[in-house]
């Protein structure tokens, strides 16, 4: 119970750190050249929420790779991943949740159910 515990905030995490890494997007020019890019990431908070959630999401992931298969503990990542990351999406960024995408959510919660049998 406890590495599916682990699996679930690894999971929570990674989403985070993904919607942290877009956050600071929105303060990073691209137009002044990549020395420049990578020396504001480098200044930019939520780059460095993004990388310390990172960090947590591999710690906890390996932890409950212990209890879980990798076949099944890797689409239970990645897949559900894409679902809370795609809700973020839609109200952080205000990106578009269409029907096709609802269902296919949908799709890879049923996925997620029949891979973890």
């Amino acid at each position: 119970m406890k590495q599916l515990f682990m699996l679930i905030v690894a999971l929570f995490m990674n989403a985070l750190a993904n919607v942290f890494v877009k956050l600071s997007t929105t303060k990073l020019l691209r137009d002044e050249g990549l020395v420049q890019f990578i020396l504001n990431a480098v200044r930019n908070v939520y780059v460095w929420v993004g990388l310390v959630c990172f960090g947590i999401a591999f710690v906890l992931y390996t932890f409950s790779l212990t209890k879980f298969k990798l076949s099944i503990a890797y689409p239970i990542m990645t897949s559900a991943g894409f679902v809370i990351v795609s809700l973020f999406s839609h109200f952080l960024f205000k990106e578009n949740l269409t029907l096709l995408k609802i269902i296919g959510m949908m799709v890879i919660a049923v996925g997620i159910w029949l891979v973890s049998l």
